[in-house]
């Protein structure tokens, strides 16, 4: 009875295999990874690759393909930018979450000027020409204190530049 068991269990074993070869035979090219919904994602991270496809079902790419794809899709043009690689440079230390998003543009807008203040629009606040957000916010534009005040704007921590 033992071995009759054993017999059943290797042969679905081996019945199993190709199925699994077949599966992964039928990836496209240049696939790193399958979603639950069925489609193919071809991200260079897990993270986030399958985001709107109800999560990561297999990953393919080991933790050595991103940076293999990388010096493969380098291209030896000399007007071509480099990729990427400011950003990776400085890791945050272990433990600690980057705040790279929180550094103001390097360079403000041009405008701007005494009595003049930076209207963020997303958020319906306005800089300060002292202030370190003052012109390098994504969505904004110059315009007087006082008229930023009468739109429903307000200074940082509800401050006014003149006071």
């Amino acid at each position: 009875m033992k071995s009759l068991g054993l017999i059943t269990v290797l042969s679905a074993a081996l019945m199993a295999v190709p199925c699994a070869y077949a599966q992964q035979a039928a990836t496209p090219a240049g696939a790193t990874g399958q979603c639950k919904d069925g489609s193919y994602t071809t991200q260079a991270h897990k993270r986030g690759a399958c985001r709107g496809h109800q999560g990561v079902k297999a990953w393919y790419a080991s933790a050595d393909a991103p940076a293999a794809t990388a010096k493969v899709d380098a291209t030896p043009d000399a007007s071509a930018t480099p990729a990427e690689p400011a950003r990776h440079a400085k890791a945050a230390p272990a433990g600690k979450r980057s705040m790279a998003w929180t550094q103001p543009a390097a360079t403000a807008a041009p405008g701007g000027g005494p009595g003049m203040v930076w209207v963020n629009a997303g958020s319906k606040v306005y800089h300060c020409q002292s202030d370190k957000w003052y012109g390098r916010t994504k969505h904004g534009h110059y315009m007087k204190e006082s008229d930023a005040k009468a739109k429903g704007y307000h200074g940082p921590r509800r401050k006014s530049c003149s006071a």
